[in-house]
């Protein structure tokens, strides 16, 4: 089955917390918040508003200081953040419990991925949605076999109704969404649901 995970808005707006809630109530079974110009009131803040009984399903990308605070054991690394940290720190966290998740941008750096981290973000996959000058690193027919993955891979950037079907075709462990949501944040709960069909 392959999994769906939702990429928040990079910024925070009006109503995302009472929003979040509805998609969790809709099925949504991961949520990354990544909002990586945001100060740490403002992640508390959008935390606060997401019921507590979700904070399971959350994924942490900045401000992971905030995991004690609200119960949350998911951490993810960027590539960058990725490359700063000591791999016994990973095994460290590993160890306290917490599921870590990273970012890579090409084959030979998710070749070398140490199996400390649950599953990885690949992309772009497609051209963004979000970035326009954020462009597919794979061709149209690109397969990931899976003797080759070192972790589960999940296809990022420019994921929509459309070609979600493609992922599981390239042989992607599953599809993380952020524009085909958040271009319209009015009508993410209508993309949600065709996405999740």
């Amino acid at each position: 089955m392959m999994q769906l995970i939702v990429v928040s808005h990079t910024e925070c707006f009006e109503g995302e917390g009472p929003l979040l809630n509805r998609l969790f109530g809709e099925g949504m079974m991961r949520l990354h918040v990544r909002k990586p110009l945001a100060g740490v009131d403002a992640v508390r803040g959008l935390l606060d508003a997401i019921s507590p009984a979700y904070y399971e399903r959350i994924a942490l990308h900045q401000h992971h200081e905030l995991a004690g605070e609200y119960g949350i054991k998911r951490l993810h690394f960027t590539e960058h953040h990725r490359l700063l940290t000591n791999e016994r720190q990973f095994t460290q966290l590993k160890a306290e419990g917490y599921s870590l998740s990273t970012s890579v941008h090409n084959i030979q750096a998710a070749k070398k991925l140490p199996a400390v981290f649950s599953y990885a973000f690949f992309g772009p996959v497609f051209n963004s949605i979000s970035k326009e000058d954020y462009q597919a690193i794979v061709g149209e027919d690109f397969y990931w076999p899976t003797e080759e993955k070192m972790v589960p891979m999940i296809a990022l950037g420019g994921i929509n109704a459309s070609n979600i079907t493609r992922v599981a075709a390239m042989n992607f462990d599953g599809a993380a969404v952020l524009g085909a949501l958040w271009k319209e944040p009015e009508k993410a709960i209508d993309v949600f649901k065709t996405l999740k069909a």
